[in-house]
């Protein structure tokens, strides 16, 4: 597991009050996955984990050993790109989809967070 002072793959500092390991796993992204689980999870061989950390779709956390840790939101996004290129897509072009799918999904929930606060805003200005 990752040291309490090493930040998740996203770049967030993990709080160091927070709740012990078991009770982060819902978290999607916290690091939880080994890279033979994660490769197992995917479908993949963890050649091509590696193939798309290089690509910069994925940044896995280290351990304090040096070993990669992959979150639920990486394994989401590696397992979209391992099914483009199943469908012929080269690696590079499948991570610029995710990417950009990925871009698309976090933009509409901030679009819907942002229509709910107008929402309730205007509601309260009555």
């Amino acid at each position: 597991m990752p040291s309490g002072s090493q930040p998740y793959a996203d770049g967030r500092q993990p709080d160091r009050d927070r709740l012990p390991v078991a009770d982060r796993l819902d978290d999607d992204h916290f690091p939880a996955y080994t890279m033979g689980r994660a490769a197992e999870l995917v479908g993949a061989a963890p050649a091509f984990l590696r193939a798309l950390g290089e690509a910069r779709l994925i940044t896995p956390t280290r351990s304090g050993g040096g070993h990669r840790r992959y979150s639920r939101h990486q394994l989401r996004l590696a397992a979209r790109a391992r099914e483009l290129v199943g469908q012929g897509t080269p690696v590079d072009a499948a991570c610029r989809i995710v990417s950009l799918e990925d871009q698309l999904r976090q933009a509409e929930r901030a679009n819907e967070e942002l229509r709910r606060r107008g929402a309730g805003a205007a509601r309260g200005r009555r």
